[in-house]
């Protein structure tokens, strides 16, 4: 069932498929998630019926997406409940402190930080300042994880995706790969510099969180 502000259709193909209207939203945009499904984000003053001219139009892009989730999955290995718990014990003992030192550096206070196991996001932030991380973070290279956390930082004070959000973001990330650079160790290094020549070869808006997406989209969730 559709909430005010959205309108959901049906595909044959696709199945569900969300119409999101959203005041931050400057353009129609489509995610496609391996769990959430397909939604389309729509200026709030542009009318659904544009925006499904917009979905239709991206419609084979859109397969292609979801095959490649489906066979990102297939390719994922199920994590035994002795595994889970061994990630669990992992995450408890190294994120919290971890997320404590980048809080420390970068300025941020949060309020509690939670571990969790679900397949749904790395990490989130309430409105209420509370961090929850994914135990499955453990699995990502060290870069990886680190930019998940300092993600979740920078929502403290930005909880959209907006320009003011993204802007910190690369700012802090800016910072954060040169010091990984000087003082990363020998196994860490080499990736922090292949994804900072990436990001200085890289033609996004903002290239450092641009190269950091791609590089954790190559690490797919496990199923909780």
């Amino acid at each position: 069932m559709a909430r005010s502000g959205e309108k959901v259709i049906v595909d044959p193909l696709i199945g569900e498929v969300v119409f999101r209207k959203s005041m931050r939203s400057r353009n129609i945009s489509i995610r496609v998630h391996p769990v959430k499904g397909v939604s389309v984000s729509v200026p709030y003053m542009l009318p659904y019926a544009a925006a499904h001219l917009f979905f239709e139009a991206r419609r084979d892009w859109i397969l292609r997406a979801i095959s490649k989730q489906k066979e990102q999955q297939r390719n994922v290995h199920a994590a035994t409940p002795e595994e889970i718990e061994s990630l669990r014990r992992q995450a408890k003992a190294l994120l919290p402190p971890r997320l404590a030192e980048l809080a420390a550096r970068y300025g941020f206070t949060y309020n509690r930080v939670s571990i969790k196991h679900n397949a749904t996001n790395w990490g989130s932030c309430s409105s209420k300042g509370n961090i929850n991380l994914n135990l499955t973070i453990m699995r990502l290279p060290r870069v990886l994880q680190d930019y998940v956390l300092l993600h979740e930082l920078c929502h403290l004070r930005h909880q959209d995706h907006g320009h003011g959000f993204h802007l910190l973001l690369e700012h802090v990330l800016t910072d954060h790969i040169l010091r990984m650079l000087e003082t990363a160790s020998p196994d860490d290094r080499p990736l922090a510099a292949e994804l900072a020549r990436k990001a200085a070869a890289s033609k996004a808006r903002y290239p450092l969180d641009y190269t950091l997406t791609r590089a954790i989209k190559r690490h797919p969730m496990p199923g909780a």
